[in-house]
């Protein structure tokens, strides 16, 4: 079975040319589009549907670039092990414990001025990650780029926290 970047037909790099993928998806979708099945049999519309449906799969994860990540980890052989292993450098426990302490300090003071700056640095560390996280894996260093998807979701989860804390201020 083809990977997502075959499908494609693009190299499985992390640094992948936007305007060749959409335009890679268009040309599969208008392939696989059900409306050009209209006149098939049961099972060939059926099989066009599930290629419609596997390259809106493959569209999704390419395009994001911290999906495409995961998935060239994965791709590689490397299992994230995100559910079981949650061991982190400590500098980047340590500035998560700060900008936890930040957050609750925000929110307690319902200072949306203090979770406004905590956002623009979470947003930045997560830009610089991910620079280093396609560098790694274009470079094929597959092991460490898994570490700092693994990094990234911390950020993911951290950032999720920050919006729910705006939701707050807001009501």
């Amino acid at each position: 079975m083809q990977n997502h970047f075959e499908l494609f037909q693009l190299p499985a790099r992390f640094d992948v040319d936007q305007d060749a993928l959409d335009a890679a998806y268009r040309d599969v979708q208008g392939r696989v589009h059900p409306d050009r099945f209209v006149n098939a049999s049961d099972a060939e519309k059926r099989v066009a549907m599930q290629w419609a449906t596997r390259a809106n799969e493959a569209y999704q994860v390419l395009r994001q670039p911290q999906r495409r990540a995961q998935y060239l980890c994965e791709l590689n052989g490397v299992d994230l092990q995100t559910e079981s292993n949650t061991a982190m450098p400590v500098d980047f426990l340590m500035q998560q414990m700060e900008w936890r302490e930040a957050l609750a300090d925000a929110r307690a003071a319902k200072d949306a001025g203090a979770l406004d700056e905590l956002d623009a640095q979470v947003r930045g560390e997560k830009k610089r990650r991910l620079a280093q996280v396609g560098q790694q894996l274009d470079a094929g260093d597959y092991a460490t780029a898994a570490q700092g998807v693994r990094a990234l979701m911390f950020l993911d989860k951290f950032g999720d926290e920050l919006h729910h804390a705006f939701e707050a201020l807001d009501s």
